[in-house]
């Protein structure tokens, strides 16, 4: 699974009032033919790009070639069951990828462009946001 190799902070904010804006960065297409583009916000976890890349991988039997143009940087925490109310923030618990309206998640290039738009559709079950399917038409 994704996650970075080194942090300045074992925790962050969660800064849930970002969630309300509009990507401006990584909207278009910039290395495949074929694109998964997100079209709400959401915290994709570092185990839902993993099972959207293995579901695309064997949908076109390991051919052509994947970007994944996302990457789980913030680390989100957890406090066990039954704990009570105080004592601090919980422990890092997961890694997840802050998604805004736009953002291309997954390019592919290099299968047919039949084969890699089915693969992409069912990719887009694993993430939890809703998505649509961009080609690069120039």
């Amino acid at each position: 699974m994704l996650q970075p190799k080194k942090t300045k902070f074992r925790k962050q904010h969660r800064l849930r009032s970002q969630k309300k804006r509009v990507a401006t960065k990584g909207t278009t297409i910039a290395f495949g033919e074929i694109a998964i583009k997100s079209q709400g916000s959401a915290e994709i976890g570092a185990r839902q790009i993993e099972a959207a890349r293995r579901c695309i991988a064997r949908a076109v039997k390991r051919g052509g070639k994947i970007w994944i143009r996302i990457f789980p940087d913030k680390i989100l925490t957890a406090k066990s069951g039954e704990v009570p109310m105080g004592s601090g923030k919980g422990a890092p618990d997961r890694w997840v990828a802050q998604v805004h309206p736009g953002t291309i998640l997954f390019e592919m290039a290099g299968a047919e462009p039949e084969l890699m738009r089915e693969a992409l559709r069912l990719a887009t079950y694993k993430l939890g946001v809703k998505c649509k399917i961009v080609t690069n038409e120039i």
